[in-house]
């Protein structure tokens, strides 16, 4: 089965996304950013070695959007914490490696892409850490269907997170690969070197 690429998105809305973002630069300045962001994100990590779609919420306004590219196929998030939702996808889609990231990290390149899959070559699991504890990517070869509780219990914005997602997957074999700076205050946004060329 060819592996899949997951993105996470939310309506661009002012008070909806990157809030914290948004009390350092303005509500709609960092809606703004998310979405123009997101839309370079999507641009360049497109790849024939995997299937790209999107994780949209809210599920109704997102599965009508017109601001994401209309060729991308979409899946509704649906309820519950990012864990609950994350969960979801991996059991709900088709067989075969699964990867997870949100539209927020401007330095997630293909090549980065590419060697969490090729990590699922020999793990049951990836993590992609972030600087504060977080996480910008999460995989799973999926050769057998996931554990009903993966994902929760999770310490989510805190610097437990990945270590507390990692507990969830039970005795998973899991592999790290690169660390990546997710964009939440104007520091990490002034401090991001993005990419400008994309092989």
């Amino acid at each position: 089965m060819k592996a899949k690429l997951v993105i996470m998105v939310k309506e661009p809305h002012p008070g909806r996304v990157k809030t914290r973002l948004g009390r350092d630069i303005g509500l709609t300045n960092s809606a703004w950013w998310f979405r123009h962001q997101t839309r370079a994100l999507l641009r360049r990590i497109e790849d024939p070695r995997w299937d790209t779609l999107l994780a949209v919420s809210p599920d109704v306004e997102g599965m009508k959007s017109r601001i994401w590219p209309a060729h991308l196929p979409r899946v509704a998030q649906g309820r519950g914490n990012l864990g609950d939702r994350m969960a979801r996808l991996m059991r709900g889609l088709p067989s075969g490696p699964v990867c997870i990231i949100g539209g927020d990290i401007p330095g997630i390149i293909r090549p980065r892409i590419a060697e969490a899959f090729k990590a699922l070559g020999a793990r049951e699991a990836v993590f992609g850490p972030a600087p504060d504890g977080g996480y910008w990517l999460i995989g799973m070869k999926r050769a057998k269907p996931p554990a009903a509780n993966i994902l929760q219990n999770v310490r989510w914005s805190s610097e437990h997170a990945l270590a507390d997602s990692a507990r969830s997957l039970g005795d998973a074999s899991i592999v790290r690969v690169a660390t990546l700076q997710d964009v939440d205050t104007l520091d990490d946004l002034l401090g991001m070197q993005c990419p400008r060329k994309y092989p």
